[in-house]
């Protein structure tokens, strides 16, 4: 039986088709408590997370699951722009990247993410690391919204 999950609104900023299908797949047992929305380069999400254009309803995220390597906007460029925001810089920031560089990781902490995790590469070793990502969020530690 499926553990139950406190109710969560998630970003996922992530332009990989295949990694954004295994982190639904991750999130699926929540599907009644939690609800996924999907930014597919950093400038969506920011239009995301500001309400902008056809974002203009969009919920605030409990948290935010981002890759670094983005179009248009890069991930680093929102953590920065995020964590330098007062409107928005409490949403924890969850950095899900493939990049294992020191200097990302030192880079990141610098701009206040709450955590960097390198994505593993096999499928199952994926969709855990997501489920405990979404584990600790939602079950351990206290959002600032809830």
């Amino acid at each position: 039986m499926p553990e139950v999950h406190r109710a969560a609104t998630i970003l996922l900023v992530e332009d990989d088709p295949g990694d954004e299908l295994m982190a639904r797949e991750a999130f699926e047992d929540d599907a009644q408590t939690s609800e996924l929305y999907v930014a597919r380069d950093g400038q969506e999400a920011l239009d995301f997370l500001y309400r902008r254009g056809a974002h203009a309803g969009a919920p605030r995220p409990d948290f935010i699951l981002l890759d670094l390597n983005l179009p248009r906007v890069d991930g680093r460029q929102v953590l920065r722009q995020v964590k330098s925001d007062a409107a928005v810089a409490s949403i924890p920031v969850v950095v899900l990247t493939t990049s294992s560089a020191v200097e990302d990781v030192l880079a990141c902490y610098g701009d206040h993410s709450n955590a960097y995790i390198t994505k593993p590469s096999g499928y199952d070793d994926f969709v855990g690391v997501v489920r405990q990502i979404n584990q600790f969020w939602l079950d351990t530690v206290r959002l600032p919204g809830a």
